[in-house]
């Protein structure tokens, strides 16, 4: 059964970095795309980050494209979001993601993506 867990949020002024952390398990993390994804208040789910699995290849929103920096440690089952300069606009429920079939590159396609982390609270205060 795969499972995700992430960790990392927390409040932090506008200007400040914030590095989330989600370590997956229950099967082979290295062959399968990941990407997170957050929910603002009263807003829907939007895609932020993803990375492929092979190659390092990843996608951004336009919102954060040079202000974070999505990553992955294959040996650790973990996938990481860098979030550097950090906005009022960036609070939100941060979720990783990881896409239901393996061998698949990096996409915002939240269809695309079978499992779901808990979510982690940022929190960016102006």
């Amino acid at each position: 059964q795969v499972q995700l867990v992430e960790s990392g949020g927390g409040l932090v002024q506008a200007g400040d970095s914030l590095r989330l952390s989600c370590v997956a398990s229950g099967r082979t993390f290295s062959t399968y795309g990941m990407a997170w994804f957050r929910q603002p208040p009263g807003k829907e789910r939007g895609f932020v980050a993803a990375i492929s699995w092979n190659d390092g290849s990843t996608l951004y929103a336009d919102s954060v494209e040079g202000r974070f920096t999505i990553s992955r440690d294959n040996a650790k089952n973990t996938v990481y979001l860098q979030m550097n300069s950090l906005k009022p606009e960036d609070t939100a429920v941060y979720y990783c993601a990881e896409r239901a079939r393996r061998y698949y590159s990096a996409s915002s396609d939240s269809s695309v993506y079978d499992y779901w982390g808990q979510g982690t609270q940022v929190t960016v205060s102006s």
